[in-house]
């Protein structure tokens, strides 16, 4: 979901240029505004769209998330400590989301890896990646060779998510 700017909140501060970490976020120095001048580079992290205090900035939705004629709003809220979205369908029904903004210390939901085993050569060259199995935490009993879970067969098609 790349971002894109609405010119007519953008008051051209540059929060968002300084914050973006893949540098597309750029001002247009014959309009003032911000611009994202490579869209389909967005690294997907929404820096930009919760630092901008004009809520200038939105996101464009996959389809699989929400449909063609959409609209996704980020609402970064510090005094209550969420961020939210809000999608509206075409429609007019709206889904919202609300999550916690993340204030636990650096490095506390980090495992200490000093204390974590050595990984083997076979772990090494696998294209697993570290500790991947065991940090899915899905509760499936049933694995195949590589340690993932399985999906079970339902008729001809395996149980899951087709698009």
């Amino acid at each position: 979901m790349s971002t894109f700017v609405y010119m007519t909140k953008c008051d051209g501060c540059g929060m968002c240029v300084d914050i973006c970490p893949s540098d597309i976020m750029h001002i247009d120095k014959t309009l003032r505004r911000a611009v994202n001048i490579e869209p389909n580079m967005c690294w997907e992290c929404y820096s930009c769209v919760k630092a901008c205090d004009q809520n200038a900035i939105d996101a464009r939705g996959y389809a699989d998330f929400a449909p063609l004629g959409h609209s996704v709003r980020v609402l970064r809220e510090e005094e209550k400590g969420t961020i939210s979205w809000r999608i509206k369908f075409r429609n007019g029904t709206e889904k919202n989301f609300c999550s916690p903004i993340t204030t636990k210390p650096w490095g506390e939901c980090i495992p200490k890896l000093s204390e974590e085993k050595t990984p083997t050569k076979e772990a090494l060259e696998s294209e697993l990646l570290y500790n991947e199995p065991k940090y899915l935490k899905t509760g499936e009993v049933v694995t195949g060779d590589d340690g993932l879970p399985e999906m079970k067969k339902v008729g001809k098609l395996k149980q899951g998510v087709y698009y």
